[in-house]
């Protein structure tokens, strides 16, 4: 794996510097500078010698990410598009909490640019599958999103650009990076991963100790509906998804949480409703529904408010923790499904891909 400088672990760091005759303490020094601090350049290690900077950079460079572009929604939402060192367009997006008093602020980050799933509802999918993101690519975003906002951010969702778990080795180390004591340290407890549906990554996140929380992108209660929306699925339905899911290790009180979007007229139905609670019965989980965002291309639908707010009482009625997502930042296409980082160097067309084997 080519890792840039932001990519490497605090052991790898200390073995890098340690190779150059370095004291161990200076490991720390770098990791700090790396991944507390959010430095963009070697030259602003001011308490690490000059020759060992140049020494580190001639090996493993540092390859910031240069902010592109800021959108501000009506209602408080940030869009954040990103140039990488070759030029591709990533974005994140900062979400502030409705309710101030809990001062709670998210960032959706994105693991990949474009993405290979193919699904229909979603805006990514049209910009097909470019390269996966470097961990100090994942990472940067959001140290580069805490100084925008002036702060970091209360909770981490990967559920930007990409499929994290097509992406899981970096996503892993990008994971470490996150929650080492020596930079942000983030709890796994305020990290979400989410996925359309890759089992084995499932499983995969799960030997993580401590794993993150984990989504399931699930969208349809058939084999023949989600095979249509989300081609994922010809190779894992949802008896084989769901089966992962309740392997999947869950810390005293956590949920798997599953996201619903409404396509009206194809997953909203009573009987949809219904088959969701046959579904997921007994597992311990909560069920985030999400009216579908629309952006230019396929001919879906919102469902009404009242078809809404039917299909999640009817999941009350059964006893289901369902909640209704409300779009943010759907003015600026930062909602969910909306992220489409407009770019057509090095992207190729879903249609004209040989899909990576965990993507199909």
């Amino acid at each position: 794996m080519d890792l840039d400088l932001r990519s490497l672990t605090a052991a790898e760091l200390a073995t890098e510097l340690g190779a150059e005759g370095a004291p161990a303490y200076r490991g720390e020094q770098v990791f700090r500078w790396l991944h507390e601090h959010g430095v963009e350049s070697v030259d602003e290690m001011t308490n690490v010698p000059q020759a060992q900077r140049d020494a580190l950079a001639a090996r493993l460079p540092l390859r910031p990410l240069r902010a592109d572009l800021v959108q501000e929604a009506r209602d408080g939402t940030r869009k954040l598009r990103f140039r990488t060192f070759d030029d591709r367009a990533i974005e994140s997006v900062l979400i502030p909490d409705d309710d101030e008093e809990r001062d709670k602020l998210t960032l959706c980050v994105s693991s990949q640019v474009g993405c290979a799933m193919d699904c229909g509802f979603c805006a990514t999918a049209t910009l097909g599958y470019g390269r996966n993101l470097s961990a100090g690519e994942i990472v940067e975003q959001v140290y580069r999103a805490a100084k925008l906002a002036g702060r970091r951010p209360t909770n981490l969702v990967f559920m930007g650009m990409g499929e994290p778990l097509h992406n899981l080795e970096n996503v892993t180390r990008a994971l470490a990076l996150l929650q080492h004591p020596w930079g942000l340290h983030f709890s796994p407890r305020r990290i979400t991963v989410s996925t359309a549906g890759l089992v084995p990554g499932i499983e995969k996140l799960g030997l993580l100790s401590p794993a993150p929380n984990l989504a399931i992108s699930l969208n349809a209660t058939t084999d023949e509906v989600r095979d249509r929306i989300m081609p994922v699925n010809r190779k894992w339905p949802i008896a084989k998804l769901l089966e992962a899911a309740r392997r999947f290790p869950l810390a005293h009180g956590r949920r798997v949480t599953y996201e619903y979007v409404l396509l009206a007229g194809v997953n909203d139905s009573d009987a949809d409703a219904d088959r969701l609670v046959r579904l997921l019965r007994g597992m311990p989980c909560k069920l985030n529904l999400i009216p579908w965002n629309p952006f230019q291309g396929p001919q879906f639908e919102r469902p009404s408010a009242e078809r809404i707010r039917a299909f999640q009482q009817r999941l009350r009625a059964a006893n289901m923790a369902v909640y209704i997502r409300t779009p943010r930042g759907d003015d600026i296409d930062a909602a969910c499904g909306q992220l489409a980082a407009r770019d057509d160097a090095g992207l190729v067309p879903v249609s004209r891909l040989e899909r990576p084997a965990e993507a199909v």
